[in-house]
């Protein structure tokens, strides 16, 4: 017992270590250098607006954004000093890192960037204020709060309050930019000394999409909208995108790039070559000459809903069948139960023909479609994605559609990969095929 307590006091010592060293060296090279700052938190959407903003910015700036899961109190400063996160436990990779930044530090290599993209996570209260604190902002990008990571907020207030302080903490000379459809982020305008600009759906945003749609041009689907700021209109078509968690990205690339006077018309052509990041609806090959809507990167009330409305919408044959499979929602703490039972109800009012679930938790989700009046012969649950993913593979015919979405930790990728068409593509079109997932 001894032995395991000595251990698990040494790992906690040499985890505050680092964090520390490399809060030191990404503070110095940020005060040398103050490259142009744009960070992005939120619960959901953090990821799809950051590379759509990249998407807009890189054209114009050399710039650097964080890549994989690099949005902790150890991967931004990696991003920053331009290192990847070594394999292991290996002291002497590390030394090696921290020597590199310290070079950084005193001299600037050619290849440090004018401009950095960031997304902060935030698991757990005090997060944000630590990476502001090493890494602070010229524009801070707020895209929606919702029920993500409850088990260690307590409540949805304390993660509004945590993620919030992207925008409170920015000063007169920054720059503000969050979705304005969400009620509680609005409140923010009174909150901040920055200058403001709001996107979103609603009246009364800067940055507005109307008339939004899933649509095809030359055979490709894509969204459509019609832009609306500073009085004038603006059709759009994004092609390679599915849903309005996907316009909600571009529409804050949008107003990013305005903010940083870029034309608009130059910022629509450069969104051509947005693609959402993987596990993010994207339209996959399956078996059976089906189509998989791959949602598999993590999963929530907010987006498992959205991800349902984008199943519903996307056109396929007449008789063909739309199924849902659906993973566990994690770490919703006390709203564990409502929030599976809600978007039960959601695949039930969209009109889902087969519900599968997978994991404990997702129980609730077939719950809340029965009482929304989705017949129980029409749901199947199963306790692992081996057996959901050859059910499943019995079930769908030509022309059906497949969403698959779930939490990070439920692996739905697993079952994505069963039902591909060519799952040899599998590390290039999925989440979570490095060799230190494919152990786990």
């Amino acid at each position: 017992m001894f032995d395991n307590w000595f251990l698990g006091s040494w790992n906690f010592f040499m985890r505050k270590l680092l964090y520390f060293i490399l809060k030191i060296i990404t503070k110095k090279i940020i005060k040398k250098y103050r490259p142009f700052i744009i960070a992005i938190t939120g619960s959901v959407g953090k990821t799809s607006a950051k590379e759509a903003i990249y998407s807009v910015v890189a054209k114009h700036h050399q710039v650097r954004k964080n890549e994989k899961n690099y949005n902790n109190e150890i991967g931004v400063p990696l991003t920053v000093i331009g290192a990847n996160e070594p394999g292991g436990k290996s002291i002497f990779k590390w030394f090696k890192i921290f020597i590199q930044g310290l070079k950084i530090s005193y001299k600037k290599p050619e290849d440090f960037p004018e401009m950095l993209i960031l997304e902060y996570g935030a698991d757990r209260p005090g997060d944000i204020d630590y990476l502001l604190n090493i890494v602070p902002c010229d524009i801070g990008v707020l895209t929606a709060i919702a029920p993500v990571h409850l088990e260690f907020f307590g409540s949805l207030e304390n993660v509004f309050s945590e993620k919030s302080k992207i925008i409170t903490k920015l000063a007169n000379a920054h720059i503000a930019v969050f979705n304005g459809d969400d009620s509680k982020i609005k409140e923010l305008k009174n909150q901040t000394k920055a200058k403001v600009f709001t996107y979103g759906f609603n009246d009364g945003n800067n940055f507005r999409a109307q008339d939004v749609k899933i649509s095809h041009k030359n055979g490709q689907p894509g969204m459509s909208f019609k832009l609306k700021y500073d009085g004038k209109t603006i059709p759009v078509f994004l092609p390679n995108i599915l849903g309005k968690p996907q316009v909600f990205a571009c529409l804050a690339a949008i107003a990013v790039g305005r903010v940083m006077n870029i034309n608009v018309l130059d910022i629509i052509e450069n969104l051509q070559s947005y693609k959402a990041p993987k596990g993010r609806t994207n339209l996959i090959e399956g078996i059976k000459n089906s189509t998989i809507l791959d949602d598999s990167y993590n999963s929530s009330p907010t987006s498992a809903s959205a991800a349902l409305e984008i199943l519903s919408e996307i056109q396929i044959p007449e008789g063909c069948k739309r199924v849902a499979v659906l993973g566990d929602m994690l770490e919703l703490g006390n709203y564990t139960e409502q929030g599976h039972q809600q978007v039960g109800e959601k695949a039930a009012n969209i009109g889902a023909d087969l519900l599968i679930v997978v994991g404990e938790k997702s129980r609730d989700i077939i719950r809340g479609a029965i009482k929304a009046g989705m017949p129980e012969e029409r749901t199947a649950h199963f306790n692992n994605n081996h057996d959901a993913g050859i059910f499943v593979q019995e079930k769908i015919h030509q022309g059906d559609i497949v969403l698959i979405k779930g939490s990070q930790g439920a692996r739905m990728e697993q079952i994505v990969k069963e039902l591909m068409a060519e799952p040899m593509s599998a590390e290039k079109l999925l989440v979570r095929q490095s060799e230190e997932w494919l152990k786990k």
